[in-house]
Order: structure tokens, then sequence, then C-alpha cells
């Protein structure tokens, strides 16, 4: 595949934020005294007024958020993930998830790619937190593009909604002409009949890369652009599951409660098929770089390619 220029969406975040502004003054942000790190400083500098430091106080934050929405604010209440969905769970869930308020959480650095910050910072299990609590959307986008369109399609959705971003430079794989975001409806980036990569957030571009080689070796691969999580798009993915006969989730998140959890739920109603799952086994990270601990973690094209290619001979 040819280079594709690089960002991080926690950028993508911080600028869509300012750029909607104007067209939304209702919206507000929040953040944890670490503006510069999530980016939403680009909305402060532009918005001052509109932007409120909670400092080093992430549950408080989010009860300030909540409060926010009852007076008719959309706040984007901005921290990493592991202290957005770990550190806050509790008032996330009952203040916010509760009385279903129109509350925004901007959740930064997930994941193994956060690198060097090492396991307390690596956010492994924010979707399976974020996935019990009733009537939470949950969207993660694959690059800037598809990161711009989910906030605003999250400003202009009525109620909670969690936001994972990345800290990693990511191909911008999307065409911000033609693309178009519709929440709880995935994207089929790419036909095939052999096996269907199901993929979510950074792990789509490595699955579309992944198709490239398992094509090469006669394998057919379908790839899903899974950017909304809950709701999921069972649709999409039971039909998947029919047309080829084995699924293969990736991600980058634990391999309990996340995306591949949720494709086996759905295809155990629909359509049983096997389901293998690509992510973060039971364990901690480390600290490293970024790039590295991600083919450490077998979250590469490389390692997709190879687990994919192993799952349709069995199948066979």
């Amino acid at each position: 595949m040819a280079e594709l220029q690089k960002k991080a969406t926690r950028e993508s975040y911080g600028e869509a934020l300012r750029d909607l502004a104007d067209k939304y003054p209702e919206l507000v942000v929040l953040d944890a005294d670490l503006a510069a790190a999530t980016k939403t400083g680009i909305f402060k500098k532009a918005y001052p007024e509109r932007f409120f430091d909670c400092g080093i106080a992430e549950a408080n934050m989010m009860g300030v958020a909540a409060g926010l929405s009852t007076a008719g604010k959309i706040p984007f209440a901005s921290t990493f993930a592991m202290f957005a969905a770990g550190r806050a769970f509790e008032i996330v869930r009952n203040s916010i998830g509760y009385p279903h308020l129109n509350v925004k959480i901007g959740a930064t650095h997930a994941g193994i790619s956060v690198g060097e910050d090492g396991a307390t910072h690596q956010c492994n299990e924010d979707i399976a937190l974020m996935r019990t609590i009733p009537g939470m959307t949950i969207l993660n986008p694959a690059d800037d593009v598809e990161a711009k369109a989910a906030v605003e399609a999250a400003i202009q959705y009525e109620g909670p909604v969690y936001l994972r971003f990345g800290r990693l430079a990511t191909p911008i794989f999307n065409d911000a002409a033609t693309y178009k975001f519709k929440i709880g409806k995935g994207i089929t980036l790419r036909e095939g009949t052999d096996v269907t990569l199901v993929a979510t957030g950074l792990m789509v571009w490595e699955s579309m890369k992944a198709a490239e080689l398992l094509e090469a070796e006669g394998i057919h691969a379908r790839v899903l652009n899974i950017h909304t999580i809950k709701p999921l798009d069972t649709e999409l993915i039971c039909k998947a599951a029919s047309e080829t006969g084995l699924l293969v989730t990736v991600e980058e998140h634990s391999i309990i409660g996340g995306l591949g959890g949720a494709v086996a739920e759905a295809v155990t109603a629909c359509c049983p098929v096997p389901v293998v799952r690509i992510g973060v086994n039971d364990e901690f990270g480390h600290s490293g770089p970024a790039v590295e601990l991600l083919k450490e973690f077998g979250l590469c094209a490389e390692n997709i390619a190879a687990v994919a290619k192993k799952a349709v001979t069995e199948k066979k």
C-alpha cells in the first residue's frame, strides 16, 4: 500500500472540537489537567470561555459534565482512557449513565500504543467497562477523517457517548470529501469470501494490510470497519458470518469484553461460526516504543494475516 499521511486521532479530536464550536454553540469542553496531551488545548486557545480545567480530579469532572448537561450544554469531558473509564467509572455509571445524560466522554491515550507510559496508562479494558453501562454508546474511530466525523455524530446524538482516541499517529485512509459516518453502522472496506476481518480503531488499517498479505496467498479476506462498538452493527456482522463462515476480530484492547466479545455474542445468536479474537490477551502491557509494542502483542498486519490463514486452513 502507498504511504499515507498520518495523524493521531487525539489531535483530530481537539481540532474537531474547535472546528465545530461555532456550529454548536452549546458545546463546552472539560479537561482534567491534560489539555496538552488530549489536544483539547486546541479548543481552549480558540474558545477559552467555553473550556473548563477541572484539575486532576476526573470523577469530579464527570460530575461537573453531568450538571452542565442538565443546563442544556453539550459537555465533552476529556482525559486519558485509563482515568475516564477506570478511575471515574462509578461516576460515569451513576451520574451519567443511570440518568442517561447528554454527556460525551473524550478518552484519549487508549490501548497498548500509549507506549512508554507503561501498563498503568495503557488502558485495554475501557471498552469492556463502558459496554456494561446501559445506554452508553461507544465510538472507536480508525483515522483522522473518521474521528472528526465521530465527534460531530456524538454532538448530534442525544445521550451518553464514549469516544476512544489514540496517542499514536495513524494513516489517514478515508476520503474526507465522501466519507459518511453513522452511529451503529459498520463499513465494508474490502470484499472477500474466505474469512472476515472485523476490526476497530487502530487495527482497521493493519487489517487492510493483512488482507493484502492474505490475497497474495490466495486467501480472500473481507474487511469490516466497526467504528461503533455499541450499538453493534449485528446485521453487517451476521451477514459476513453467513457468507464467509469465519470471523477474526482485531482490536487494540483486551480480548475479554471488547469487540471480540461483542461480535461473539452477536453471531452466537444469529449465525454461529468460529470467531477468532486478536487483541491483548489476559495480561498487562509494559513500557516500550508504541510500534514495537504493537508488534510484540501481535497487533500488526503480519500476525493478523498469520492467524487468519491458520483459521482458514482449519476451517477447510
